[in-house]
């Protein structure tokens, strides 16, 4: 049987819209939840809605972990059947052992895979994936698709604001002192992904509605030719996530607006309400 030569492979931090998850080529590999003693698969066994309703009743905080080397392996086998090489595109290294446990199954596997660091998680991923697979019709080389993706890793915008404080310190993603000082103040950060992959607050807002005007007017000053696609993530809160859709589409009607969810191993971390704008220049 003749193999298919690229595979492209993520994680399930990654957002996957339809289209991409209908690709034959595409292969997602869940990351784990833990609930105490139980745990879940990501987007299998439990999804965002089912995971805010676990938060709440729940006894002790949710803690997220990635597949381990031999359970990357062991995927990685069953693609290597059909497939020649792949590509795959994880989280950050800097937010998660994802990547690094991706590279260790793939030396077990023997099965010859291109890593790129993301540097991001989200669309942040899917973006690349996107223009990965386009770069692939036009017939780029795996070096040269590696090549534009690792250039493009530079170009990403993002803004992020956290739903919820207490996820975030208690999922290790911020210090005792933020947290304390967020939450004496009543001050909820805006987050951004830095180009080296790493979490960092840049700025604060007191209110929900200032943070949604905060996004817009980041999105308005990053298009100013009034084009381009921008994705919209939200957490748990689908009727502000169209509030902020119209908000963005009058100031600027020329963008192409996509409203996702983040995903469950995200919203971990994150909490609900969490709403995001990202964009590639």
């Amino acid at each position: 049987m003749t193999k298919k030569p690229i595979a492209w492979i993520t994680d399930s931090t990654a957002y996957i819209p339809d289209e991409l998850k209908k690709h034959p080529d595409f292969f997602s590999i869940p990351l784990n939840i833990h609930f105490g003693e139980k745990q879940f698969i990501d987007g299998v066994d439990l999804t965002p809605t089912q995971l805010y309703e676990n938060i709440k009743n729940a006894t002790e905080f949710p803690k997220t972990s990635q597949p381990s080397a031999g359970e990357f392996a062991e995927q990685f086998k069953k693609i290597a059947e059909n497939y020649e090489q792949a590509i795959a595109i994880h989280i950050s290294g800097e937010l998660s052992g994802t990547l690094a446990s991706s590279m260790a199954g793939a030396d077990i596997a023997g099965f010859p895979i291109t890593f790129i660091d993301s540097r991001s998680l989200s669309y942040g991923i899917t973006g690349l994936i996107e223009k990965g697979m386009e770069l692939q019709k036009e017939s780029a080389t795996v070096p040269e698709i590696k090549e534009q993706l690792e250039k493009m890793t530079g170009t990403l915008k993002n803004f992020i604001f956290i739903g919820q404080l207490e996820q975030l310190y208690k999922g290790g993603r911020m210090s005792g002192v933020q947290f304390f000082l967020g939450s004496l103040l009543k001050v909820k950060p805006i987050i951004q992904i830095s180009t080296s992959g790493k979490l960092e607050a840049i700025d604060k807002v007191r209110s929900e509605k200032k943070a949604l005007q905060y996004l817009v007017d980041k999105v308005a000053g990053g298009h100013p030719t009034g084009k381009g696609k921008v994705y919209l993530m939200q957490g748990n809160v689908p009727e502000q996530a169209e509030d902020l859709k119209k908000l963005i589409l009058t100031q600027v009607p020329g963008l192409t607006v996509e409203i996702g969810d983040i995903s469950s191993t995200l919203a971990v971390h994150a909490g609900e309400g969490t709403i995001a704008v990202l964009w590639y220049d």
